[in-house]
């Protein structure tokens, strides 16, 4: 008896993730652990990982691996007929349920014009052109949280290790990307005139970052986050600005610089300016209910995938700074 089949003797595991049965069937149909990866939107780490936890799982090895490829073990060649027949199953089961499901259009949370969350929409769009995808503007993932589980909404972007474990237990995500923080200051501020704003320069100063709003929950927190023991103090509760002739008023009345990222769309009488030393960056994810099944959705990963292969979005940069459990779990899929 072999020392891996010493470990499993007499231990069947009661149950399997159809996810595991799933990355096998990929891996065993490429014999390719980068095709099978691409195939199914995921890293190729995430994908080892589910290898191995399914041949713990089932007290067997299941692939032969070397520098050169990737063949079946005697194991592998029995358990395959079986996992495609149960993906098959599932499928099918999914597909009479969720039918009118998938006919209908996907909402999908933006936040704002000219995020990059427009981008990964406008790129699915492209690579599903037979299902409708419209945007939503929800300005937060934990409001938007609410929407998608209320049934509202359908997918969203954000900063998944803000909301509540409560909420998290009931969503799904896929990192995007670490996007490089920035703060909007008015025009003769006297921090405009640099390229880019250490974050020692901003101590002293009081930063707006959406405390008070109920549906930025997650931003307000990071900005804490990222202000403590740097003396910066963070600006208190205040109405949101909705438009930008209404944000370049209160701009214009209170000074307050605000919190933001890179791709912050313009506006008027500010100036948009990159954190650095250290670049603090903003986790995104796409996010979405748990068992939501639609092609719009198919399309999301697919692009969110594409985009960070061709942008480097995924790839953390030396000098860049993230809360630990956002890290964490920004590696999770990877």
């Amino acid at each position: 008896m072999s020392a891996q089949q010493s470990r499993s003797h007499g231990r069947t595991p009661s149950h399997l993730d159809p996810r595991l049965l799933r990355a096998f069937v990929a891996v065993a149909e490429e014999l390719h652990f980068t095709r099978a990866a691409a195939r199914l939107y995921v890293a190729q780490q995430a994908l080892s990982r589910d290898i191995r936890r399914l041949e713990r799982e089932l007290g067997a090895e299941l692939f032969v691996r070397t520098t050169r490829q990737v063949t079946l073990t005697g194991d592998g060649e029995r358990l395959l007929p079986y996992a495609v027949g149960v993906l098959e199953a599932q499928d099918e089961l999914l597909a009479a349920f969720t039918r009118g499901q998938r006919e209908r259009p996907l909402l999908v949370d933006i936040n704002s014009p000219g995020l990059i969350s427009g981008r990964v929409l406008e790129r699915a769009r492209a690579l599903a052109p037979g299902s409708e995808l419209m945007a939503r503007f929800e300005s937060g993932l934990t409001g938007a949280a609410g929407e998608m589980l209320a049934g509202r909404l359908d997918a969203s972007f954000g900063r998944f290790a803000g909301l509540d474990p409560v909420l998290r237990a009931r969503l799904e995500q896929q990192p995007v990307r670490y996007e490089p923080m920035a703060v909007i200051l008015p025009e003769d501020h006297h921090l405009a005139a640099l390229d880019a704003v250490p974050l020692a320069a901003l101590s002293g100063e009081t930063v707006y970052a959406g405390a008070g709003n109920p549906r930025t929950l997650e931003w307000t927190d990071l900005a804490r986050h990222l202000f403590e023991g740097r003396g910066i103090e963070l600006a208190a509760p205040a109405p949101v600005a909705i438009g930008a002739e209404e944000f370049r008023r209160i701009m214009a009345k209170t000074r307050t610089p605000v919190l933001a990222v890179v791709d912050f769309p313009a506006m008027p009488e500010t100036v948009l300016r990159p954190l650095v030393d250290p670049v603090p960056l903003s986790p995104v994810s796409l996010v979405w209910r748990k068992g939501l099944v639609h092609p719009g959705i198919d399309a999301l990963r697919r692009a969110a995938v594409e985009l960070a292969g061709e942008t480097a979005w995924l790839r953390r940069p030396e000098d860049g700074w993230i809360p630990a459990a956002d890290a964490l779990i920004m590696m999770s899929h990877r």
